[in-house]
């Protein structure tokens, strides 16, 4: 990790979502939803997003935590050809724009592709994009130059110090309201590894750190058909994040995970959701002060 991974995280820039702002120093945002929007219609994915927006609002409101409401319209990276993907682009894009103005709760939707970025950042707070695509200079450039926020997902494969050169590329173009996003590194075929580390390295670039706690249980692949993930140790990471000091920790999370069409194994019940938020808020106090 080089001199820089022993020293304390520098203070960050702050970053704005909406009537948010985010930083390593400041009070932690969670950023929690579904893995997708679900439903077989329009009008059932719109109440599916307004359902799961209001809980998860409310769980965050009870914790005395700031909340952006996560869920994909689009699932590129499947493991399948047949998995679920969600309702795509436009059908979803409304869901998310409804999702926003009926709860008055700010949005993120992930991008896998630059023809998708102008679209979605005319509806959402946050853009994210995919840990795969995070070495694509044309792909991060086109989200970046949208103006939105952006949560970049650090690449699998990727070492903690180079995330500093892809956000680099987006302040390139005039976007320095960026987050760095950790979610586990290749630790053998099928499995991944969280080093605690990185998120002190990347703090130390200067940009706001999140921890993603579901996508870093996953399992790529793990069940054959789909991906796996081991849920139980969702919360364990998440609070070790939140004692090292981040910005955000994000959380899919879910009614009923087990039956879910997408990243069940590593989704947080509704039910457990709650006492995670209040534990976390607990622990982002001491820690700050």
């Amino acid at each position: 990790m080089g001199a820089q991974g022993g020293r304390e995280p520098l203070p960050s820039r702050q970053v704005q979502v909406g009537a948010l702002s985010l930083a390593n120093d400041k009070p932690l945002v969670v950023i929690a939803g579904p893995c997708v929007l679900e439903g077989n219609n329009e009008q059932q994915g719109l109440e599916f997003g307004l359902r799961t927006a209001e809980a998860i609002q409310k769980m965050a409101q009870q914790a005395g935590l700031a909340v952006i409401y996560k869920a994909s319209f689009d699932k590129a990276n499947r493991t399948s050809a047949t998995s679920y993907r969600g309702p795509g682009l436009e059908v979803g894009l409304r869901i998310l724009e409804e999702v926003r103005r009926q709860i008055g709760i700010p949005v993120v939707t992930d991008v896998h592709d630059a023809a998708q970025a102008q679209a979605a950042a005319a509806v959402v707070d946050l853009l994210q994009t995919p840990a795969f695509l995070c070495r694509q200079t044309d792909f991060i450039q086109a989200v970046a130059r949208q103006g939105r926020p952006v949560n970049i997902k650090k690449g699998q494969f990727l070492a903690p110090e180079a995330m500093a050169g892809v956000a680099g590329k987006a302040v390139a173009v005039g976007n320095e309201q960026i987050l760095l996003c950790e979610r586990g590194f290749a630790f053998g075929y099928g499995n991944l590894v969280v080093d605690m580390r990185s998120l002190v390295v990347m703090a130390n670039s200067g940009f706001p750190v999140v921890l993603d706690a579901t996508h870093s249980v996953q399992l790529p692949g793990g069940l054959g058909h789909a991906s796996g993930g081991e849920r139980a140790f969702v919360a364990p990471l998440a609070r070790g994040a939140v004692a090292v000091g981040v910005a955000a920790v994000f959380m899919e999370s879910h009614p009923d995970p087990d039956h879910a069409p997408c990243d069940g194994p590593n989704m947080v019940p509704f039910a457990e959701l709650a006492g995670l938020l209040r534990s976390l808020q607990r622990l982002d106090e001491v820690r700050k002060g």
